[in-house]
């Protein structure tokens, strides 16, 4: 059985990993919703996405290390980390359909305070009233967000709080794994089982792309899954996860950019006005993790 890499103290190249991450992570959320947008089933996409990340971790790894990438060394673990990926991705996708990616991306912005909800239970850590009150600051960027009291209410954010609370499960197992599993089976693990899972339901809706360019983005949209999770998880074994955490937020700028440029969709008054207060208490959350007695990041060392 390969031997999984220790974690290092790396963080200037973790933090620089973990931004080239967040590029890809864009690409997979703008292809997505181009893909949907231009008639292909959600499933189908999903599918693609899972499907082609397995081909490519498969290309990359099993060369190196052969049969032992699917020997996994927690693979109860491994096995909940992966229904977390492809759950929150499904989520996504959905919700993808019917909102800007600005939205999505900065209702997503709030992993660092769900993150550090979650610790309480899962991690054992106890929350000071500081950050308690930063994460009911968070919440309210997050109501302004999503409007629930007005017309710019879309039942689609519902599957975008639910891919959010997922994600940060998955990123909490992913620290977990840090340096008891390698790369590679994270990889082929994360990607073969959602390409099992959902292999009937992406048969069953199919449709045949009809443009060249569908098939390209198609075909792309899985190694951007590869690539992206790949960085993150190296990232999560150069650096503590409270470190990385602020590196999401640079995707507001991504997923304006590509709003702008690929959907022609402008960024709303309340979509910057809400992720400004998701960043703000985001960042001093972030800031009493580093500075604080009690850091998030190293409780699981334990598991």
């Amino acid at each position: 059985m390969s031997v999984p890499r220790p974690r290092e103290d790396r963080i200037a190249a973790g933090v620089m990993t973990m931004f080239c991450a967040v590029i890809f992570f864009t690409c997979i959320d703008t292809s997505a919703k181009w893909l949907t947008l231009t008639g292909l089933p959600v499933l189908q996409v999903v599918f693609a996405r899972y499907f082609g990340h397995f081909i490519y971790a498969a290309i990359i790894y099993l060369p190196q290390e052969g049969l032992d990438a699917f020997r996994s060394h927690a693979p109860v673990k491994q096995f909940i980390r992966s229904l977390l990926l492809f759950g929150s991705t499904i989520c996504n996708f959905i919700a993808l359909q019917s909102l800007p990616i600005t939205v999505t991306t900065t209702i997503m912005f709030a992993g660092p305070i769900v993150v550090t909800l979650l610790a309480i239970p899962i991690l054992g850590e106890k929350v000071g009233l500081r950050r308690i009150a930063a994460v009911c600051t968070g919440f309210v960027g997050v109501l302004v967000v999503i409007q629930p009291w007005g017309a710019e209410f879309h039942p689609a954010m519902l599957y975008s709080i639910a891919a959010l609370v997922i994600a940060s499960l998955y990123f909490i197992m992913t620290r977990m794994l840090a340096g008891v599993e390698t790369n590679a089976t994270q990889q082929v693990w994360s990607a073969g089982l959602a390409s099992l899972v959902l292999a009937p339901f992406g048969w069953a809706v199919w449709v045949w792309p009809d443009s060249g360019l569908q098939w390209l983005i198609l075909c792309l949209i899985g190694f951007f899954g590869m690539t992206g999770h790949s960085l993150a998880t190296i990232a999560h074994r150069w650096a503590d996860a409270s470190i990385l955490a602020p590196m999401i937020y640079s995707q507001i700028f991504m997923a304006a950019f590509a709003g702008i440029v690929v959907f022609a969709t402008w960024p709303t008054i309340w979509t910057l006005g809400g992720g400004l207060i998701i960043i703000a208490s985001g960042l001093y959350i972030w800031h009493r993790e580093r500075h604080g007695t009690q850091p998030v990041a190293r409780a699981d060392q334990s598991s």
